[in-house]
Order: C-alpha cells, then structure tokens, then sequence
C-alpha cells in the first residue's frame, strides 16, 4: 500500500461527503429565493419521472420570487403538479408556458424545522466520513499485519488519518453553524 495515494483516496473521499453535504444544505429554503430549492423536485414526464431541471429554466427573478420556464407546453401541469406535491410548501402560478413560485415569510417553527434538517444532513455527513476513517483504518491494521509497512508508521498513518477526520468533521460543524445562522436571521 502506497502511503501518499492512500491518504490521497481517503482525502478525497472525505472531501465527497463535504461537497454532497454543502448540496444538502443549499437545498435548504432560508428567506432568499435559491433555484437550488427546487432541486429535490421530479417531475412525471415521458413515461418516467425526471428532475425538474431536465424539462425546465429555474431563474430568481426577484429575492422573494423564483420562475421556471417550462420547455415543453405539455409539460406545464406536470411542473406545477410536481412542485406542489415536493412537499416545500410551494404553491406555483401558472402563467402561460411559465410559471411563477413566490416564497412566503418563513416563520419560527419552519425556521427551527429547517435547522434540524440541516443537523441531519450534518450527521449523514459525518457518519460517511466515519466510514471512510474506519476504512482507512482497517486498510492500514491490514497492511502492518501483512507486512507491508512497520508498526511505527502504522502508527503515524493512523494519526494523520484521524487528523484529517477531526478537520473534516469540524469544517462540516463549521458550515452547519453558519447555516444555522442564515436560517434563524429575521
């Protein structure tokens, strides 16, 4: 086992679990419209179901206000059927091929509903990294016992792999306090 493409491998995997729970995390409606808001949303079309941005533009018009241009005509009442059942409290206007989603005032109990969400994403982030540390781990026990490295830097690697999952871990934290902040402001 190569010490640098291994620590490398899990580096990388660790940096996955970040980025997926920075896209969880943006999915989160805070009192600024985000196009990011529609992305859990599938729509029935063609005979399956696809994301919403495969048939339609999601833009932010206004900050309170998002528009999505729907790119084929029978495909509007799909959208709009699909954006009210996501289960985001959106309620859209249908304007021609088009269609208008204005985003209500969130109130406290939305706002403390939308933190928790948040910490669940947070902890499905740092389980993963979990994974990945216990993974490197058993890589390395696997390694010192075959041989291929010396118990001392077993040793070394394994602290450096704990390293690396404590700062991932507290960059996860990090980001979950400041969307924490930006959902609770008024």
């Amino acid at each position: 086992m190569s010490e640098g493409t291994d620590l490398k491998e899990l580096k990388r995997r660790m940096d996955g679990a970040i980025a997926a729970f920075k896209s969880d995390i943006a999915s989160l409606r805070t009192g600024r419209a985000s196009a990011n808001i529609l992305d859990p949303v599938t729509i029935e079309a063609y005979g399956s179901r696809m994301p919403l941005n495969q048939v339609a533009n999601i833009t932010v018009p206004e900050p309170r206000m998002l528009s999505v241009s729907v790119w084929d005509k029978s495909m509007v009442g799909a959208v709009e059927r699909g954006i009210r059942e996501s289960n985001l409290g959106l309620n859209p206007i249908v304007d021609g091929q088009s269609l208008r989603i204005p985003l209500p005032e969130l109130n406290e109990e939305r706002r403390r509903s939308l933190v928790k969400v948040a910490h669940e994403y947070a902890e499905k982030a740092k389980v993963a990294i979990r994974h990945v540390r216990r993974d490197g781990m058993d890589g390395l026990k696997k390694a010192e016992k075959d041989g291929d490295i010396g118990q001392d830097e077993g040793r070394s690697l394994s602290e450096r792999v704990q390293k690396m999952t404590d700062e991932t871990i507290s960059d996860i934290d990090r980001l979950l306090v400041d969307k924490e902040k930006e959902i609770m402001q008024v």
